[in-house]
């Protein structure tokens, strides 16, 4: 069952709470060695090295990395129509949603004849990764290619594990996904060797290199993705899931267990933490726990989760304290249940995404709330944020200045590059100038 952190009486400083906090006994860096075996040799043999990765790996030798467009049309003609009418209220929510985060041009004038213009530019080309192992996560298609299309990304390339239930295809209803999308580029391929053919290309199946990858993976994804981060961008290191809850003695103890059941379904080492001011509460959540985990699909997953060192209930004496726990756990997932969620939520600082009250559980922002469920996890969301339009944008200043604006500030140039010992700098500027004495502006 889950362990206690009592936390009463005691206010923790940043650094300990950084010792206290729960975390599961993952370490990228393990993995790196291994990741950097898998990416080097699909770099250097292309298709064959993904192969012979997907026959280790996943248990099957696929006969075509790159799949048909035929077949991705069909997989999506064939979901079954509760799937397809869900995904398509997904896409549409999220493409609401995403649409209001794309930023605008805008243009500062700085002088007379002298202005700043601010941009955003798409990447020309991106590279999705959507996991297939455990879960086949059809809904991570949505919440990685609606960003990228909203942000005007020109070409997108989908992989995701070959199932060797399905013959070393895609999983059909991830494949489904990406045809509702309208994406006809997709590989069956998965694991760091994956995020290697994305970064780097492969000649022999027509797949061009990506300039940002996206999407969540297991530890050897996270550190292929940190391997190539350089020759890409990434969006994040996504680790296992987490959530965290802060609640009163006013929340309903069933559907805080629910929650934290529903999480930690994902993955053994899945993080579910609860943070109360309530003993009472935290009792009846542990009795609802007890009750509900071993009726579930996964419970063995679950148990194993909920039991492990990254999950726990923390008892804090007050909610200004379970809000500081919070922010220095910087949660994937934040729900807030309590008597005045958005009195606690003015102490929120960290967190990838925020569910307020009881009716706004994280199952709905991994589905249809319309938000991104690609979040940073292992507390990355203290310095980094969830997938979005701006993750697919780089932001570029257009300088325009005329004859008489670059006058104005020649011999501020000048004072300066002397300062640096970089003469050649103010050169640059009084050369435009040489057959008169520049003006003061």
């Amino acid at each position: 069952m889950m362990q206690t952190i009592d936390l009463r009486g005691i206010q923790p400083s940043r650094a300990e709470y950084l010792r206290l906090l729960p975390r599961a006994a993952v370490d990228v860096s393990a993995a790196t060695a291994a990741a950097a075996e898998l990416v080097d040799a699909v770099r250097n043999a292309g298709s064959s090295a993904l192969r012979d990765q997907a026959e280790r790996f996943d248990g099957v030798r696929p006969d075509s990395i790159r799949v048909r467009s035929a077949d991705i049309a069909r997989a999506a003609a064939e979901l079954p129509h509760a799937v397809r009418a869900a995904l398509e209220e997904s896409i549409a929510r999220v493409q609401a949603a995403t649409r209001a985060q794309l930023p605008v041009a805008t243009t500062t004038q700085i002088g007379p004849g002298a202005r700043i213009e601010q941009r955003w530019q798409p990447v020309e080309r991106a590279g999705l990764y959507v996991p297939g192992g455990k879960a086949p996560l059809a809904s991570s298609v949505v919440m990685n290619a609606v960003p990228a299309q909203i942000a005007g990304v020109a070409s997108i390339a989908l992989a995701s594990p070959p199932q060797k239930a399905f013959g070393g295809a895609v999983h059909p209803t991830i494949l489904g996904a990406a045809g509702l999308l309208g994406i006809d580029e997709v590989y069956a391929m998965g694991g760091a060797g994956a995020i290697g053919a994305l970064a780097w290309g492969v000649d022999d199946i027509g797949l061009d290199p990506v300039q940002v990858i996206t999407g969540p993976g297991n530890i050897f994804v996270a550190a292929a993705k940190r391997l190539v981060r350089g020759i890409v961008g990434i969006d994040s290191e996504a680790g296992p899931t987490e959530i965290l809850i802060i609640a009163d003695a006013s929340a309903d103890a069933h559907l805080l267990a629910a929650d934290l059941i529903s999480q930690a379904e994902h993955d053994e080492a899945a993080g579910a933490v609860l943070v109360t001011d309530s003993v009472e509460l935290a009792d009846r959540v542990r009795a609802q726990l007890a009750d509900h985990m071993h009726a579930t699909a996964h419970a063995a997953r679950v148990a194993t989760a909920l039991g492990g060192p990254q999950s726990a209930i923390a008892i804090v004496d007050d909610l200004a304290c379970a809000a500081a726990f919070s922010n220095a756990y910087g949660p994937e997932h934040l729900e807030i249940q309590s008597a005045d969620p958005d009195a606690v939520l003015e102490l929120i600082e960290n967190a990838g995404a925020i569910f307020l009250g009881p009716h706004s559980p994280v199952s709905l922002g991994d589905y249809l709330a319309g938000s991104n469920h690609v979040l940073p996890t292992g507390g990355q969301a203290r310095f980094s944020s969830g997938l979005g339009a701006y993750s697919f944008l780089r932001p570029q200043q257009v300088i325009r200045y005329d004859r008489q604006a670059l006058a104005s500030v020649a011999d501020h140039v000048v004072a300066l590059s002397g300062a640096e010992d970089l003469p050649a700098h103010g050169e640059a500027v009084t050369a435009r100038f040489a057959d008169e004495k520049p003006p003061v502006g």
